[in-house]
């Protein structure tokens, strides 16, 4: 798993390319494209076609026929905000990875009895950050992370350096690769 995931919203499907080149070019081979617009579907199943050496994802999946919809279309890992049951079936049916937002205990609990170690945690900044993390990893030491919301160009380095983060996801990896088209 590359350590940068990027999270991208496509308003226009006409934009996925400029976007994903611009991310590509600057260093990043992986994109988590949300479900948050009318095209997003469309959007990963160009950005496959287009990108076919980045490992495009599926985000913001509320559901197992979004979840569905966005495997059929290509996308090679799903990322849900939180944990659903549905997308977590149709993921280990597919074969894909799944990493549904878990920032509990309990959640994190639920993760596991579903074979799931990698969670996304969301949104970080205000579930307490890298001292959060570090506090949930001593009783789940089996557990990785994603952090995403709150992170940034100031605190990225300080959530990789700690060994527990799988990754950190972020809207700032599109707005730095766009700046520096």
């Amino acid at each position: 798993m590359e350590k940068r995931i990027p999270v991208v919203v496509i308003e226009k499907k006409d934009d996925t390319v400029k976007i994903l080149s611009s991310i590509e070019k600057y260093g990043i081979h992986t994109a988590e494209i949300t479900l948050r617009t009318e095209c997003a579907i469309e959007a990963i199943e160009l950005g496959v076609k287009a990108f076919p050496a980045m490992t495009i994802g599926a985000g913001t999946v509320l559901d197992g026929q979004q979840c569905k919809k966005a495997i059929d279309a290509g996308a090679r890992f799903i990322v849900s905000p939180g944990l659903s049951e549905e997308v977590a079936v149709v993921c280990s049916e597919n074969n894909i990875p799944y990493y549904p937002g878990c920032v509990t205990p309990t959640e994190i609990m639920h993760a596991l009895k579903l074979g799931i170690t990698t969670v996304k945690f969301f949104p970080a900044d205000i579930y307490g950050g890298l001292a959060a993390l570090k506090a949930l990893s001593a009783p789940f030491p089996m557990v990785r992370f994603i952090p995403t919301g709150g992170i940034n160009s100031d605190n990225i380095d300080e959530f990789l350096a700690f060994d527990r983060v799988a990754a950190v996801g972020g809207s700032f990896f599109v707005k730095e690769a766009l700046k520096n088209e």
